[in-house]
């Protein structure tokens, strides 16, 4: 069975989708699946084996720069991929108006959430098969249900599964941890007092971390983190493609609300989350080794961008500042401690 799946971004949801693959991929025999998916997270569908062949759509490019895009032919080369195949199914597991269309650009009858479950309703229009998952589960759930609905199997006995592995740590180096610090939202980050004081308790411990950053932003932050602290290095930017063995061979992760501790979580390393004014329930982190840390303030979640308790703060607000580095540090051991 030839199938397709239209799931663009953003790199969570792109990770909330693996278990719904790994379910088909044993539920289906012979599966074959395409996945069309923006360019920037790529590399992150193509690490489910179930995914013969990714279809990238330069939607972020087309908005930016159309005309360049266009002009470029890319935005013909993408149309001409996801045309040039007929397929048994396609599934599209966003929901949104701009996946719908690109759904409707491939050959092959179309499934995906109805109208009162999808994200944006009017997308439900573009689907053959329209399927209710109401939101009250975690989104990986609502996708792996979705999927089983469009292919017709059952999920019962099946556990929630990734597909993904932990990698061995390469010969001689140490045991590093990973330290996600990076966020799109100041309401999501956790204080550089929290990162050092954590810092000092990897350090005591012989572990060395790893500080990815993006941006100046990141990178000043990063700085703050790590001095005086000679066990924690931060990198410089880095393609995903490089970055993704560095997670997946951590000894363990601790990550805000950010797209790359799905990863580490999905990979199945030791992950803590740390969970201020978003919700997890719906939207949280996926594996067989996390720890979510939530706020116990009355206004979290808030899903704002700026703080109401504190508005004046740039980062750190305190629904986050309230974790000690000892009861994340504590979190992250357990998680590590042999079962």
């Amino acid at each position: 069975m030839r199938v397709l799946v239209v799931k663009l971004s953003s790199l969570g949801d792109v990770v909330h989708t693996f278990p719904a693959l790994t379910d088909a991929m044993h539920a289906v025999p012979g599966l074959e699946v395409d996945w069309a998916v923006e360019e920037a997270f790529a590399p992150i569908a193509r690490l489910h084996p179930a995914v013969r062949e990714t279809i990238t759509v330069p939607l972020r490019r087309l908005k930016k720069r159309p005309l360049a895009a266009l002009a470029g032919g890319e935005a013909a080369a993408t149309r001409r991929a996801l045309a040039g195949r007929r397929y048994d199914v396609v599934i599209d597991a966003q929901g949104l108006v701009k996946s719908a269309l690109v759904s409707m650009i491939a050959q092959g009858p179309r499934h995906g959430f109805d109208r009162e479950s999808a994200r944006e309703g009017l997308a439900a229009i573009a689907y053959h098969g329209r399927h209710r998952v109401p939101e009250v589960e975690h989104m990986a759930e609502r996708i792996r249900k979705l999927f089983a609905a469009a292919l017709g199997y059952s999920l019962e006995g099946r556990p929630l599964d990734t597909g993904l592995r932990p990698l061995p740590l390469p010969g001689g180096d140490p045991p590093h941890l990973v330290f996600l610090h990076g966020t799109t939202w100041p309401t999501k980050t956790w204080t550089v007092a929290g990162w050092r004081a954590l810092a000092r308790e990897a350090q005591a411990a012989g572990m060395q971390a790893l500080v990815f950053t993006q941006g100046a932003a990141e990178a000043a932050r990063a700085a703050a983190i790590a001095e005086g602290r000679p066990a924690v290095e931060p990198l410089p930017p880095q393609p995903l493609a490089t970055l993704i063995p560095l997670i997946a061979s951590a000894a363990g992760v601790v990550s805000v609300d950010t797209g790359l501790g799905h990863l580490a979580a999905a990979f199945g390393v030791p992950t803590v989350g740390l969970y201020g004014p978003t919700d997890p329930r719906l939207t949280g982190l996926i594996g067989a080794r996390v720890r979510e840390l939530v706020s116990r303030r009355d206004c979290a979640p808030c899903e704002k961008g700026r703080c109401r308790i504190a508005p004046a703060t740039i980062e750190g607000p305190p629904c986050l500042a309230d974790f000690a580095a000892a009861t994340v540090w504590r979190a992250l051991s357990d998680l590590s401690a042999p079962h």
